[in-house]
């Protein structure tokens, strides 16, 4: 998996993945259970990963869309 965008914002991180998803990209948020253990105070952000060949389309689905920040 390789990461394409890390944030502790639930609603950017599901909007996002909700894009690459139209995209045709399936995508994957990690660490998302660590977070919860910590007590979701934000203290270690989700990343949002594709596939190593999906990597360069989510990549530019996520440009366009201003994004990309990772």
């Amino acid at each position: 998996m390789r990461t394409v965008l890390i944030s502790n914002d639930l609603v950017r991180l599901s909007f996002l993945a909700a894009l690459l998803r139209d995209a045709g990209i399936e995508s994957v948020v990690l660490d998302g259970h660590v977070s919860a253990i910590e007590g979701s105070i934000g203290a270690i952000p989700r990343r949002l990963a594709v596939l190593p060949e999906d990597e360069r389309q989510a990549r530019r689905v996520l440009s366009e869309a201003g994004e990309m920040r990772c």
